[in-house]
């Protein structure tokens, strides 16, 4: 081989090598100031996870209000609400004037049983 295309080769496997530590690095540092970040604002993601759990318990569609309330005491309720938007909920009025959330991701769920005659069962 040339002495030309050996500087080429090892140039492109420099770049290579350097630009993979790279990616990994930046990686590992994204990873670091996610779970910072996390840390720093742990109820407000925990409250939205837990919200994500109640909504999406297999047997039950919809959760009322006062029900998530209940179980996810310390929070206000327009800042409650405002957690239920973050984890991906929609607000339902009923007839009776109170207030139900159900997850958007089950909407297909909620449709279907609706066609099928069965009243999702609600909590």
């Amino acid at each position: 081989m040339e002495p030309a295309l050996w500087s080429t080769f090892s140039a492109l496997l420099g770049a290579a090598v350097g630009g993979a530590i790279s990616f990994l690095l930046n990686r590992q540092q994204f990873r670091n100031q996610l779970r910072v970040q996390q840390e720093q604002h742990k109820v407000e993601y925990m409250a939205e996870e837990t919200a994500r759990h109640f909504l999406g318990h297999k047997s039950f569609t919809d959760r009322s209000f006062e029900t998530l309330r209940s179980h996810l005491g310390g929070f206000g309720d327009d800042e409650l609400r405002k957690i239920l938007v973050r984890a991906g909920a929609i607000r339902v009025y009923r007839a009776d004037g109170s207030e139900w959330w159900r997850l958007l991701s089950r909407m297909d769920e909620f449709i279907e049983r609706k066609e099928q005659g069965r009243a999702p069962r609600e909590g």
